[in-house]
């Protein structure tokens, strides 16, 4: 029968020091657990509550058929475009009527709390017609849309569009004072306007070879001008000259 009762000196120094030993590595390992859910919480913590946005104000250059954009990262909407380097198109989005992309300030904007709908989503992309909406007034829109248009925000006049047309759960809004270079924009109806945030679209032949497309709530259609004009402003000042 073995004895438990006697060990000597050196086997209580030999458990004593394998004892504190485990003792030692347990707190090493709870304090790595601690920083762990410590730098998670910052990191993760803070990813959740900005919701897929981004403050991160550094500029990144997106080259889109040989043509460089030059945008800050909170103002691209994907985190994965959030980069410089080559693309086929670039997705945006700004604040109305700074035109400036996501911050801490501006949560409540972006994440369209309290219905305040005033974030336009842009779009830079490679020009797919050779007419921008502008120019397709007369030669394409004129044959698809009914007569008389009836008065809308601003001065605008809003078309329906016959039912051949393709585009019948939208109208077509128009600045009638202006024949060269027309405000023209397309317009949701009906219940998918009422849920849409952005039920207004209008594109712009920008650059070179690029087109900007920019989808807005109706509501900026009292301020038309100022938009229309501001995202001018904003493509020519993002669009870095030819080198």
């Amino acid at each position: 029968m073995t004895d438990f009762t006697r060990f000597d000196n050196a086997t209580i120094e030999e458990v004593g020091s394998g004892f504190m030993m485990k003792i030692f590595y347990v707190f090493i390992a709870l304090a790595l657990v601690s920083v762990g859910i410590s730098y998670a919480g910052k990191t993760f913590g803070r990813a959740i509550a900005l919701a897929g946005h981004s403050d991160d104000a550094t500029i990144q250059g997106v080259v889109i058929d040989g043509e460089m954009i030059a945008v800050p990262a909170n103002m691209i909407r994907f985190a994965n475009d959030r980069r410089s380097g080559e693309a086929k198109r670039l997705d945006l989005y700004l604040s109305w009527p700074r035109l400036e992309g996501y911050s801490e300030a501006e949560r409540a904007l972006f994440n369209h709390a309290d219905g305040d709908h005033r974030i336009i989503f842009a779009s830079f992309e490679p020009r797919s017609m050779p007419l921008d909406m502008s120019s397709r007034l007369t030669p394409i829109y004129r044959l698809l849309i009914e007569e008389p248009g009836e008065p809308a925000e601003a001065g605008l006049v809003a078309h329906r569009f016959i039912e051949a047309s393709g585009y019948g759960d939208e109208m077509l809004i128009v600045d009638p004072t202006r024949f060269t270079a027309p405000f023209v924009a397309r317009c949701l109806t009906g219940a998918e306007a009422d849920t849409a945030l952005a039920p207004c679209e209008r594109d712009i032949d920008v650059g070179a070879n690029l087109s900007l497309r920019y989808r807005f709530p109706r509501a900026l259609l009292e301020d038309w001008k100022a938009l229309d004009a501001g995202m001018r402003a904003f493509a020519v000042k993002a669009l870095q000259p030819a080198t």
